[in-house]
């Protein structure tokens, strides 16, 4: 089976047929289980993302806040493996029929395998890989594995990126570009200030790859904000706390609806 670079692309070309940014949503696989991740991610894709990234947690998440770190702490903690989030990307995908990617440092696919964990992660159904912490000079044999599997490789640019860096990120990209709102780890923030419409409006400049906005988003007032001038706005730490700030899981899915719906309309302004 092949990926499903396409879907995603069809994803994004369609939210800007209809004249707004994709809801593109992050929760880490096995938080606060397996099921009940997979669960929770399919909750959020039903609820009005268009898109899944799908985090692969890490034991030493360095670009990940306290409230990423804490749910891959837990999700660690209960024994997850590599198999068990290729598992999560199948399952999302089949329930949903949207595009879902895995988010991961590249230590994890480097010791698992590179051919290995490509050749997985298509027949699972998946769209690609946002890596943050792979250089793009060192990312030829990825980005060979993921184009002969029909894989997205999304790479992650800052506001300190000079133009030739720009230039050359996202020329290796495809799928989208991930541009980083703020300088700094992910986490929610007061405002995503001015440094990424600037980013985005460089990255425009460099690249026809649609640009998503991601970091320092945490609800509907700024998912609208950024929806004004990007392809894309991606939430994660804003719902992995909404689930984890649930006294139990039930209450947990109603307050990822609860957001994701909010979040959705607000990227449709």
């Amino acid at each position: 089976m092949s990926g499903n670079i396409q879907l995603l692309q069809t994803t994004l070309a369609k939210a800007e047929a209809d004249n707004r940014a994709a809801l593109i949503a992050y929760l880490p696989a096995g938080f606060p289980t397996v099921n009940g991740g997979i669960a929770a991610i399919t909750e959020v894709l039903d609820a009005g993302a268009d898109i899944m990234e799908i985090g692969l947690p890490h034991s030493d998440p360095v670009l990940d806040g306290p409230v990423i770190q804490t749910a891959d702490d837990i999700a660690l903690r209960g024994g997850l493996k590599i198999a068990d989030v290729m598992r999560t990307v199948r399952e999302a995908h089949r329930a949903t029929g949207k595009p879902v990617l895995v988010m991961t440092y590249w230590n994890p696919v480097s010791r698992y395998g590179i051919e290995r964990f490509a050749t997985e992660l298509a027949a699972a159904g998946g769209a690609g890989c946002i890596l943050p912490d792979l250089p793009v000079q060192e990312s030829e044999a990825w980005r060979a594995q993921a184009a002969a599997h029909d894989l997205a490789t999304v790479f992650v640019v800052a506001p300190s990126n000079t133009t030739e860096r720009l230039d050359e990120i996202t020329s290796a990209g495809t799928g989208f570009v991930y541009a980083s709102a703020l300088m700094g780890v992910t986490g929610t923030r007061e405002s995503t200030g001015e440094a990424a419409h600037t980013l985005v409006r460089r990255v425009r400049a460099a690249t026809d790859l649609p640009v998503c906005v991601g970091i320092g988003i945490s609800d509907a007032t700024r998912a609208a904000e950024v929806a004004a001038y990007a392809d894309g706005v991606i939430v994660g730490s804003a719902l992995v706390a909404a689930l984890l700030n649930a006294p139990d899981a039930a209450a947990g899915h109603t307050a990822l609806r609860s957001l994701t719906a909010e979040l959705a309309a607000a990227v449709r302004r």
